[in-house]
């Protein structure tokens, strides 16, 4: 029985305050340090001075005070040891996968993740003699079955964008440990609602961009992990994240600081308005794909995997049948009834919807979104947390009789 709970958990951190003890911590903008002591800056080189390692920062692009609270914030809300914050979601991915593949290595993975994690394990890191499975996501026997002698990382995403299967994350660990492998998850759709490390994973990697920042003004990833993880990833001479330079910009950093104390409650809104948004769909007889409703085919799963009282996640996919009812579904939603906006990402606070197929799984071949269960009329609902409820669920309905997708 999991006992971890991560709304408590990053409330019991050390609370990090301003230079002039101002409730909210400074942002350090300086690009460079200085020391103290002129042996310093050999030892930081060389390893054995870093921030907790007596303090000491160097360079923006290694460590950042402003950015370190984040990462402990992120840290502590993981429960892991450490972490790091990226520039983007796909640099946290990319840094992850280069920091534990090399040439000759292979990867087993989802084939149900976010088309540009997708492009980059069949497009790009084959250039660089990193090869790729692709598997079901709710099948670990399929992971197992994958496996090469080269193989180095399991991947995978939560739920999968946008087919919302779930991963057995403590069956894909068993895997993992008995075969020295590292488990990666992708926890962008449930910060906080199912904690991938305390469930087994090795690596637990995030797009903020999405709900842990909430207000899509701004590019951010994160990186939690093993301590000694994150400080091979900033390593000066062989770390990924040092050498490839994604870094994180300190006032980007604070302004998620000061929205993850109420990423909880936005949680369990958004939570809230998808299961209201799936049953009213559903009632109207669409095919609705959302793990709060009784038919999802891995409820019993997703309840032993979810933490208790953040709900059920805030996106849901409806099956449209085709692209162009979707369109006219999308269109009348948001030029006629005000209902959202058509646009790529999720976790906003207004919701955002788009036709996954033609967007963001557009980089995966027609054949293999056939394969994993992407029809080409599925529409992605990030349901938003403005307006009054019953009002949207009245916009949606006149809309879905409108374009004649109501049965």
């Amino acid at each position: 029985m999991k006992t971890f709970d991560p709304v408590q958990a990053i409330t019991r951190v050390r609370r990090e305050f301003g230079e002039h003890g101002g409730v909210c911590p400074s942002i350090s903008r300086s690009s460079t340090f200085t020391v103290m002591a002129p042996e310093t800056m050999p030892e930081i080189f060389q390893g054995l001075r870093s921030p907790d390692k007596g303090g000491c920062y160097l360079y923006s692009r290694h460590f950042n005070p402003t950015i370190d609270v984040l990462a402990r914030y992120l840290a502590a809300m993981e429960g892991t040891e450490y972490a790091v914050c990226t520039a983007s979601g796909m640099a946290a991915i990319a840094c992850t996968l280069l920091q534990i593949c090399s040439q000759g290595d292979h990867i087993v993975a989802s084939h149900t993740v976010y088309g540009g994690t997708h492009a980059l394990l069949e497009d790009l890191l084959p250039e660089l003699g990193v090869t790729t499975s692709f598997v079901t996501p709710d099948d670990p026997a399929a992971f197992r079955a994958a496996l090469r002698p080269t193989t180095k990382v399991l991947y995978t995403e939560t739920i999968g964008n946008p087919t919302l299967k779930v991963a057995d994350i403590p069956a894909l660990a068993r895997i993992a440990k008995e075969h020295g492998l590292q488990l990666v998850v992708d926890n962008t759709f449930t910060p906080m609602i199912v904690s991938p490390a305390v469930l087994g994973a090795d690596v637990v990697v995030y797009s903020m961009t999405k709900f842990i920042n909430g207000a899509s003004d701004l590019l951010a990833g994160a990186i939690c992990a093993r301590r000694s993880f994150v400080h091979d990833l900033m390593n000066l001479h062989t770390g990924r994240m040092m050498l490839l330079g994604p870094s994180m910009d300190p006032r980007a950093a604070f302004d998620i600081i000061q929205r993850l104390p109420h990423l909880a409650v936005r949680l369990r809104e958004h939570g809230r308005r998808a299961l209201a948004v799936a049953q009213h769909l559903t009632a109207l007889g669409l095919k609705v794909t959302y793990p709060g409703l009784p038919n999802f085919p891995q409820r019993t799963l997703f309840r032993a995997l979810r933490n208790e009282g953040l709900g059920d996640g805030g996106i849901l996919a409806v099956d449209c049948g085709t692209p162009a009812k979707a369109d006219q579904l999308m269109d009348r939603l948001q030029n006629v009834e005000r209902f959202g906006f058509m646009a790529v990402s999720l976790g906003y606070f207004d919701t955002l919807m788009s036709c996954s197929g033609a967007t963001t799984s557009s980089e995966i071949a027609p054949a293999d979104q056939a394969a994993m269960g992407l029809s080409p009329g599925l529409l992605r609902l990030s349901v938003g947390i403005t307006g009054r409820l019953q009002e949207r669920l009245a916009q949606l309905d006149r809309a879905v009789r409108a374009v004649g997708l109501a049965v």
